[in-house]
């Protein structure tokens, strides 16, 4: 009987048989265990699925049990059963001597050790360990099975999670007998060995394997040429490991190579263009090693390429014609690479693919056509600087579409609306572009499936026609930096009940919102709002009721009287920016809002005091408004976080309170241009995050302390316009980043200021008084 509980798996099987009297019962407690010895039919949990089962089952024709001829077990598959606890040395599962086939992947054993039993099992010719949830030392007791064909090991890599590892015993000691190995994965193990120890191992041993996969092991470089023996590879897997070495040629010496990852490996200079021709090649993936050169060679026809990944690498030089001949391709993706020139008209050839990212290169030229690539899912293109026009002939043949990203290129022309009622596609982005023209209405979108449109940034005029909010789907919205005109009604936005995201700023629109009485309970929940240069008048009141809003811009408006104390408790609001509005006074407290990490209120009325602060805030800029109060002394308490605050051209008055100081991951501060008085605080020049210091045009006196900070980092420092006194401290010499210097209209007495000597990216001096 085989009983699993929640604590440890414990086998009985006296005759090593799947007769009628021994048969497995897999469930999750004990209480059940004891119902099944109670009764004579059971149900049983295996592989997800119920079952009913008697005495007189045979086991053998179970799902996961394989037997010989003679009912012995030699096949045993437990991998995804939620198994969890710890798996004992003493396990009767140990017992199972005729035990060819074994799997306990995907299980829960909580990172119990790593059990030294398996070299009972002198038959196994496959184990699969794979995530099982083992941690620990790999003990030296399974380099005794000496018959395995296939050992996988690996496991999942998080750094929080104690792994596998491979010291003593290490990887030589483990293999040295696997003679008849031909696939090993050990993706996750810690080995930790320089290029010339695992490269050895390997080939000393190894012969006849055909898989290897050592992903995420802490391996070393570099690649030893000893590996060359292992003429049977045909899948190579060393992807995040610090290899930090030059791709050798010798790999294109591999006549059976079919697979070849290399990802985030650390690999540098040249990467050899032999290999991108070994034949029988068909995955090669060299992502995320940003020293890795190259370019692209000659194919031959009839290519086995499948997939072809050099995303985030500097491979380089103009795409050849003959990557036409490539007919096997499925996965393109050069994601920021530095390729150039335009796209061969040949990649119409390649009527396999699925998946195609060449953005972020220097790309010119037209988009060529993909129409026969009838499975293509994902297009992404942006970030290049492609021309001409976009047809609806290019995209209509694209039944499956799912992505189609052309956005930040110089495409011109008007935009196809079949687009918008292609059947398939979710995502289209066409921001940061020349397209123009008018928008039509969008027919037969009925079935339309889009969540995602991005026309920010082109030159689109006219009205914003009314069938985008028959877009039902739509999730995200973005068609700001446009020229948009006539009246938009924001209440139209009802329709799109998804709709998360909304951007319409920088048009020449004049959104109106009509009040309801009370906010619609209708209206959509919306994270993000952008409504900046709209000539809205309102806050929409709609807006209280938006218990998910985080981001919320409503500046360059004409928003009047005052900012409502409802504004403060919507609970989730990250980023509030009410600038260049006329906004005269502020209900409530910005404390209130917790979560507020950006407020911009400047270039409006606000008058009084100044309001207490959000404490989680990172930006904060008051200026240009006529708030007139002293700041309070324990302002620096509120800005633990900040690293921009801006209180600028008000009527601020009093002295500046040292406990500013307090805000240690301050960049910028701005004071300037008030009426503050008394002396500059000591510490204040010696913060050494301070990037810009501004206290220009207020009434301060006394000299400027002698503090600056031996890692100062200012690159704009302006007292200009005050009643400063003295010398100029020597520290100053410690400032070497700066690039404004503006100490006129004080009353300062000293020379030339030698200190500045080593500021050589100094744009700006201003000295006189």
């Amino acid at each position: 009987m085989v009983v699993l509980d929640a604590h440890v798996i414990t086998i009985t099987s006296p005759q090593l048989l799947c007769t009628c009297g021994v048969w497995p019962m897999f469930e999750r407690s004990e209480r059940l265990v004891a119902q099944i010895e109670q009764q004579p039919r059971i149900r049983f949990s295996f592989f997800h699925k119920t079952e009913t089962l008697n005495q007189s089952s045979d086991c053998c024709q179970w799902r996961g049990v394989n037997c010989s001829s003679e009912g012995r077990v030699t096949g045993l598959d437990l991998s995804s059963e939620s198994i969890s606890g710890g798996l004992h040395n003493s396990s009767s599962l140990f017992s199972f001597q005729y035990l060819q086939n074994l799997s306990l992947a995907y299980n829960k054993f909580n990172y119990s050790q790593f059990p030294s039993g398996f070299d009972k099992l002198t038959n196994l010719r496959h184990l699969n360990l794979s995530n099982a949830g083992f941690a620990g030392q790999i003990p030296i007791e399974l380099s005794r099975l000496r018959r395995l064909v296939i050992l996988d090991l690996s496991t999942l890599y998080f750094p929080e999670i104690p792994p596998l590892k491979l010291e003593n015993p290490n990887l030589e000691m483990l293999v040295q007998h696997f003679t008849e190995l031909i696939e090993l994965h050990l993706d996750g193990v810690n080995i930790s060995e320089q290029g010339s120890e695992w490269c050895g191992a390997l080939s000393s041993s190894l012969t006849n394997l055909r898989v290897l996969s050592l992903s995420n092991c802490n391996l070393l470089g570099p690649l030893n040429p000893s590996l060359l023996k292992l003429q049977s590879l045909s899948s190579i897997r060393l992807d995040n490991n610090d290899l930090s070495a030059v791709v050798p040629e010798f790999f294109a010496n591999f006549t059976n190579l079919t697979s070849l990852r290399l990802s985030s490996s650390g690999l540098f200079d040249t990467f050899p263009e032999k290999i991108f021709q070994v034949p029988t090649l068909e995955v090669l993936d060299l992502s995320n090693n940003a020293r890795l050169r190259g370019s692209l060679p000659d194919f031959p026809q009839d290519g086995n390429l499948r997939t072809l990944v050099l995303s985030r690498t500097n491979f380089s030089g103009k795409l050849p014609h003959s990557i036409g001949n490539l007919t096997m391709l499925s996965r393109i993706d050069f994601l920021s690479c530095n390729f150039s020139g335009s796209i061969p008209t040949t990649m119409a050839n390649l009527t396999r693919l699925l998946y195609l990212d060449m953005s972020s290169n220097n790309f010119t030229g037209p988009i060529p056509s993909f129409s026969k690539a009838k499975n293509l899912t994902q297009i992404n293109l942006s970030h290049n600087d492609l021309t001409g026009q976009i047809t609806s002939i290019q995209w209509q043949e694209l039944k499956n579409l799912v992505n189609l990203d052309l956005g930040y290129n110089s495409l011109n022309g008007s935009i196809p609306v079949s687009l918008f009622s292609h059947l398939s596609l979710r995502y289209l982005q066409l921001s940061n572009n020349q397209f123009s023209g008018e928008l039509n209405q969008f027919p037969n979108i009925s079935s339309n499936v889009l969540e995602y449109l991005g026309l920010s940034s082109n030159n689109l005029e006219g009205a914003i026609p009314v069938s985008v909010f028959n877009l039902r789907g739509l999730k995200i919205l973005s068609l700001s930096s446009n020229n948009f005109n006539g009246s938009f009604k924001l209440n139209m936005i009802e329709q799109l009940r998804n709709l998360s995201s909304l951007d319409l700023s920088y048009n020449s629109l004049s959104i109106e919102y009509d009040r309801t009485g009370s906010p619609s309970p209708s209206f959509p929940n919306i994270t993000t709002l952008k409504l900046a240069s709209s000539k809205l008048k309102i806050f929409p009141d709609f807006l209280r009721t938006q218990s998910r809003l985080i981001v919320l811009d409503l500046s360059d408006n004409e928003i009047g009287a005052e900012i409502p104390y409802w504004i403060w408790k919507l609970p989730f609001l990250q980023q509030l920016n009410l600038s260049f509005n006329n906004l005269v006074t502020l209900e409530g407290s910005p404390r209130s809002a917790s979560g507020l990490t950006i407020l911009d209120i400047r270039s409006n009325r606000l008058q009084g005091q100044l309001p207490v602060l959000p404490s989680s805030a990172t930006y904060l800029d008051f200026s240009k408004n006529n708030f007139s109060s002293i700041i309070p002394s324990d302002i620096g308490d509120f800005l633990f976080y900040a690293y921009f605050f801006s209180l600028s051209s008000n009527k601020f008055k009093g002295s500046i309170p040292a406990s500013i100081c307090n805000a240690t991951y301050l960049r910028v501060l701005d004071l300037s241009n008030n009426s503050f008085s008394g002396m500059i605080p000591e510490c204040l020049v010696g913060i050494s995050t301070l990037g810009v210091l501004n206290l220009g045009r207020n009434n301060l006196n006394g000299s400027i302390s002698d503090t600056f900070p031996d890692d100062c980092g200012l690159q704009t420092l302006d007292f200009n316009g005050n009643q400063l006194l003295g010398k100029l401290p020597k520290s100053l010499e410690n400032c070497t980043r700066l690039e404004v210097f503006n100490i006129g209209n004080n009353h300062i007495e000293d020379i030339f200021p030698c200190q500045l000597k080593n500021a050589s990216v100094l744009r700006v001096l201003v000295l006189h008084s």
